[in-house]
Parts: C-alpha cells; sequence; structure tokens
C-alpha cells in the first residue's frame, strides 16, 4: 500500500489542493484472520479503514464488504451518545447479561462501574463530557465487541489507554479474536490499524 499527497499536477486539476490518495492498494482479509495495518502518522491507516466502510470517496477501483458480512467499528476518536453507559454499549442490540458482563471485562470496564454514580445506568453526557479518554476509547470498543459482528474494525484501539489496561484489552479482545480464529470456533475476522 502507498499512501500520498497529489501530484502537481492533480494539484492543479483541483484547483491547487493537494487531496490525500491511496494508491496501489489490493486487500482481501479472509475469514478468520487477524491483520494489523501498521504505518506513520498520516500514512493512511484511518483512511483505509473509513474505505472499507464506505466513508471516502473514490476515484477509482472499489471498495467493498461481502454481502451479508456485519461490522464492528471502532474509531480512533472514541464516538459517545449522550445514553447511559450501558446504552452506548448495546447500542440499540438486545440486553444478554452474559454476553454484557463477558465484554465489559474483556475491554477493562468493570472497575469504572464502581466509580460511576449509577453504575452502567449513569447517563454519559454529550460526546463523553465525563468520561476520561480512555474510558470513552473503551465503551467505543465494548460497543464494537458486544455487536458480535462478523468483521471488526478498530482504529487505534489502545491509543487512550493505559500499558496495564492496553495489555488486558490486548488479550481479551484482539488476542481473544485471534485465537477463535486459529482454533476455528469463530468466523470473525479483524482489521486493526496503529
Amino acid at each position: 500500500m502507498s499512501s500520498s499527497p497529489s501530484t502537481s499536477d492533480e494539484e492543479e486539476r483541483n484547483g491547487g489542493k493537494a487531496h490525500f490518495a491511496l494508491r496501489d492498494l489490493d486487500l482481501e482479509v479472509r475469514r478468520g484472520s487477524l491483520v494489523a495495518v501498521v504505518g506513520r502518522v498520516g500514512s493512511g491507516k484511518s483512511t483505509l479503514l473509513s474505505s472499507i466502510l464506505g466513508e471516502v470517496s473514490r476515484t477509482s477501483g472499489r471498495a467493498s464488504v461481502a454481502a451479508g458480512i456485519s461490522v464492528g467499528y471502532a474509531p480512533q476518536q472514541a464516538w459517545i451518545r449522550n445514553l447511559t453507559l450501558r446504552d452506548n454499549v448495546l447500542f440499540g442490540k438486545a440486553f444478554s447479561e452474559e454476553r454484557y458482563t463477558s465484554v465489559l471485562s474483556a475491554c477493562s470496564l468493570k472497575s469504572d462501574l464502581e466509580m460511576l454514580v449509577a453504575g452502567d445506568r449513569t447517563e454519559i453526557g454529550e460526546n463523553g463530557i465525563n468520561l476520561s479518554g480512555g474510558q470513552k476509547q473503551r465503551v467505543s470498543l465494548a460497543r464494537a465487541v458486544y455487536s458480535e459482528a462478523d468483521l471488526y474494525l478498530l482504529d487505534d484501539p489502545l491509543s487512550a489507554v493505559d500499558a496495564h489496561v492496553g495489555a488486558h484489552i490486548f488479550h481479551h479482545v484482539i488476542g481473544s479474536a485471534r485465537d477463535k480464529a486459529e482454533t476455528g470456533t469463530d468466523s470473525a475476522q479483524g482489521l486493526a490499524a496503529r
């Protein structure tokens, strides 16, 4: 994969404005795979995930997810709604206490519930104003994990968490998905950008 600002010829065609572009990219992620996209800041990792989601304009080529594949997405900038913590995780999915408890544990959120006034029924202010950056990131990750998707797109999911919390999440979320894929007990795919 290469990514670069457009050339001066392209700048002329676009009124002098340089445009970022992903070029010469061919990526197929097979069911059961765990893929990490690693690169420098500004190299196009987040843009790649956004293009898979269909949120980036294409000038040529195609980007698609196979029909019938559900996607769980945790963006680099956590997106939190003005809802309870529980509703931010469930995001309209049916509540399963066993799955919910497991996801909170895997995403290292259980101890945070003890600090919140009403536990997981605490209303989270707009944009997660009453949560730390790490808490917001973990709630966003928990939403993706709870969705039980076929494909997970995780955009730098450990960027806002402490090292020990990151190790826990890596082991219980990312590593767990890899282990399940290797043993054939789960058909989920994962693509993480860092």
